[in-house]
């Protein structure tokens, strides 16, 4: 699979703030990502499966994907699948594959392959459990072809970014035999009250990703209705989750359960932060915080943190610079971040201890993950901070990139303050959901200056 390098309101003052063809394909150019469609259905066919496979096809062509389709199971060897970096199961039904077919696919799945669902993937294959796991949740039933809205959950990921909070479409909405979230990162669920038959008690994921065995695995229940492959919105919804399947953008596809919002896109959510120094963020319609005027810091003043783990998304314009920060304390100068508390930071045009993903000025990010991670300006990108005592770990879009341990009381990490930065005028970076999760503190690891600095990657001088 490939991956990529670097892919309203003024809030101030101190308040704020992806032709069907008979048989397998052939063989795989260098230069394009290719991907396997897969419609056989041994159940119910739905008559919008030449819709899905034309869209798919036209998708894939303004994305540089080369999409080839079967209904033929003999697809599924070791040596073709090894030419695709994803493959769909496209409102596939029933047993599909027989038992060297199912091998073939778990071993393209464990060396790195991709998987997307489209719809009835998940009434498919119902005794095989490896593929139980790839698809994370089976049919169960649905109600009615109606009109619901769909939560958005993660506005990050490429299948869900452009979308609003409340994604309000009509499609044959399943319900399924378990709840997927413990074990996936959901994207979007339904609102069970805007609609009738829903059975999940209220928690119904309906869009979802996760790595799986070594692969990526992306599903959405979307699908059933010919109208949905016209429908701009759900075409860059499933072409979102083609290019993370296939591996062209990247995105924090971990389970994420337990925490809550400290910024969650409304006016509203403000309340607890305060704004430090002349420059502010504009919160836009689509619930993003995006910087203006100079420099500035936008902190969390309602409470401090001790351990806890910090997840936000951001995304920047081009060469722009901004940075994350964590363990200060209170005050309305934003310099006393600087001076006492850490930046993770944005920018990856500086040097190694000043680039995305570093403790700025004290630790360099392991470069070659965090290449490997990075999606470029104007994509989003997702941070998990950690702090667990003077342990600080740095996540982007799911993959470790630093690890730093504090041996300066002054900058204890054991109690502090959260905050975004606006670093100055010529700069645009933006902010959405902003949320924390609260971890057990660990009292047996005190602070003294005999804590080594973690020395799995580089640091300052090295």
């Amino acid at each position: 699979m490939r991956s990529t390098g670097r892919l309203t309101t003024v809030l101030t003052g101190t308040t704020l703030l992806l032709g069907c063809m008979s048989g397998p394909a052939e063989s795989k150019p260098s230069a394009d990502d290719r991907v396997l469609v897969f419609s056989k259905t041994a159940g119910f066919r739905h008559d919008s499966i030449p819709d899905g496979v034309a869209a798919l096809k036209e998708l894939g062509a303004t994305a540089g994907i080369t999409v080839d389709a079967t209904e033929d199971a003999a697809a599924f060897t070791a040596r073709n699948l090894r030419r695709y970096d994803a493959v769909v199961f496209l409102s596939t039904t029933g047993d599909v594959l027989n038992d060297t077919q199912q091998r073939a696919f778990e071993r393209y799945m464990r060396h790195g392959g991709g998987y997307m669902g489209v719809h009835a993937a998940a009434d498919t294959e119902y005794d095989w459990t490896f593929y139980g796991g790839v698809v994370g949740a089976y049919f169960r039933s649905h109600p009615a072809i109606q009109p619901a809205t769909v939560d958005v959950e993660d506005h990050a990921h490429p299948a869900t970014a452009h979308l609003p909070a409340e994604w309000n479409r009509t499609d044959e909405w399943y319900d399924y035999r378990s709840n997927p979230r413990e074990h996936v990162h959901v994207l979007a669920s339904l609102d069970e009250s805007s609609y009738s038959g829903g059975s999940m008690n209220g928690d119904h994921p309906i869009a979802w990703c996760h790595t799986y065995q070594g692969g990526r695995a992306f599903y959405t229940g979307g699908g059933h209705t010919k109208e949905s492959y016209a429908d701009p919105a759900f075409r860059q919804h499933l072409l979102g989750g083609l290019r993370w399947t296939t591996g062209a953008v990247q995105a924090d596809c971990r389970p994420e359960n337990g925490y809550r919002p400290l910024f969650d896109g409304t006016a509203a959510s403000l309340a607890g932060w305060r704004q430090a120094g002349p420059g502010s963020f504009e919160l836009g319609a689509d619930g993003t915080l995006t910087t203006t005027g100079g420099l500035g810091l936008l902190w969390y003043a309602d409470q401090s943190f001790g351990a806890y783990s910090l997840k936000l998304d951001w995304k920047v314009d081009g060469d722009d610079n901004s940075g994350v920060f964590v363990g200060f304390p209170p005050s309305d100068d934003p310099w006393s971040a600087v001076n006492n508390g850490y930046e993770i930071q944005i920018d990856a045009t500086d040097v190694p201890e000043r680039t995305t993903g570093s403790v700025y000025g004290f630790q360099s990010a392991d470069l070659a993950e965090r290449d490997r991670a990075l999606n470029p300006p104007g994509e989003w990108n997702t941070y998990e901070i950690r702090v667990e005592g003077e342990r600080l770990r740095v996540w982007l879009n799911g993959v470790k990139i630093n690890d730093f341990t504090n041996s300066d009381p002054a900058r204890s990490l054991r109690d502090g303050h959260v905050g975004i930065q606006n670093h100055g005028a010529d700069d645009q970076v933006s902010f959405r959901d902003i949320r924390i999760k609260e971890l057990p503190v660990n009292k047996e690891l005190p602070l003294n200056k005999e804590l080594p600095v973690n020395k799995e990657l580089p640091v300052k001088g090295d």
